[in-house]
């Protein structure tokens, strides 16, 4: 392991803070390795080190939709790991406290991730009515802003069989792959929330509170949308170039804490809490109630459940649906192209956009930004400007064009 790791990367020559992904399938010694390569100062001395996870070859298949997922958490790590190494901290004990919870995340994912195939009879788009349980409104709100998050989503419960349901109806709305990097809650036990997952089943305590981890939430790559079916309430993070600002600016924030520690002693494991520095201090109350209403996830709920249940017909028209909602992205996409010239000039069509392609109403817009994001890194903040919007301060730009 360590000569296919290290090989070529002795003398290597990379820009401060770089991180190598490296990915070898070894089919004569029967394991994965996927290898992050980077440079820490020990004792005053530039080194190349690596941190490596091994896997049995058998697990490729499993593996690999969770890799970008382990990666990102990985080089988080590392980040961390640079700065105890700089000040000659124990960073083996401390990196393996880390790395446990990856570890943990994997093994869940191993029993409880959602199926690539999903059958619609198990989900609540098969239901003869919404019903009580899952009135209209609910339901709409949430697959509305499950969308507008970029598809992800926790759905926190105290009923394993009612959470694990609204996670299969919104896994309806993600890729495969996506949806095998999603997961089912445990009725046993509870699993904490994993940052990276789209969908994922939380369930409540037996007092039934549940405890939102703030830290997690933050770095996950896209916004989050929390549902909560005891109550059906759905609540909605920032979108995503307000979600990545804050998540760097917190980033940062947490880094310069670990510098400035004067003690190994005053540096914690992971924790949940907000880190208050003078430069920042985070807004612990990041999930909102959606105030973006729309169109085209109203006008599919109450179609879909005049077609009778029990036959392909709301598969059929699930999947009409998301045809609608790819091309839209996709038309998006080449709307912004063309006017910016492929990103040479900035944006400046925001109402053109909106009248051209339908998208009117603020809702419509966001989800259909938010599938196009997922394609285009960066697209929100390239649309938006660079300058740093708040919720209130954006939706005010949209209501003037």
């Amino acid at each position: 392991m360590a000569n296919h790791t290290l090989n070529g990367e002795i003398l290597r020559s990379t820009e401060c803070g770089a991180v190598d992904v490296k990915f070898f399938f070894l089919a004569e010694k029967g394991v994965i390795i996927i290898s992050l390569i980077f440079d820490g100062e020990l004792k005053g001395e530039k080194n190349t080190c690596a941190l490596s996870i091994i896997l049995p070859q058998t697990e490729l298949a499993f593996y690999l939709p969770l890799h970008t997922v382990c990666v990102d958490r990985l080089k988080h790590i590392i980040r961390k790991g640079r700065i105890w190494m700089q000040k000659g901290y124990n960073t083996i004990s401390v990196l393996s406290s880390e790395i446990v919870p990856i570890m943990e995340l994997l093994s869940s994912m191993k029993t409880h991730s959602v199926p690539e195939d999903i059958d619609i009879k198990d989900t609540i788009l098969n239901d003869d009515d919404i019903g009580d349980s899952y009135h209209e409104y609910f339901l709409h709100k949430a697959v509305s802003s499950h969308l507008q998050t970029c598809g992800c989503s926790m759905v926190v419960g105290s009923n394993p069989d009612k959470v694990n349901k609204v996670v299969l109806t919104l896994c309806l709305f993600l890729t495969p792959a996506e949806r095998k990097c999603s997961r089912f809650c445990k009725a046993d036990s509870t699993f904490k929330y994993d940052t990276g997952l789209f969908v994922q089943g939380l369930l409540k305590d037996s007092m039934g509170s549940f405890v939102l981890p703030f830290r997690q939430v933050l770095y996950s790559p896209y916004p989050t949308t929390h549902i909560d079916v005891d109550i059906n309430t759905v609540k909605q993070m920032p979108p995503c170039h307000e979600h990545t600002h804050i998540q760097r600016r917190y980033m940062r924030s947490e880094l310069s804490a670990l510098w400035k520690a004067a003690r190994e002693e005053d540096i914690a494991p992971d924790t949940d809490t907000g880190i208050h520095t003078e430069s920042f201090t985070p807004d612990l109350n990041v999930f909102q109630d959606g105030m973006h209403k729309d169109t085209l996830v109203k006008s599919f709920i109450d179609e879909v459940f005049m077609l009778k249940p029990g036959l392909n017909l709301r598969s059929t028209y699930l999947a009409q649906f998301l045809l609608i909602l790819h091309r839209k992205e996709l038309t998006l996409l080449k709307y912004i192209e063309d006017e910016t010239q492929k990103g040479k000039k900035p944006f400046r069509s925001l109402r053109s956009l909106k009248t051209d392609l339908d998208l009117m109403v603020e809702g419509d817009l966001n989800i259909i930004m938010a599938l196009a994001e997922k394609q285009r890194a960066g697209l929100h903040s390239f649309v938006f400007g660079k300058q740093f919007y708040t919720s209130v301060q954006e939706r005010d730009v949209l209501m003037s064009f």
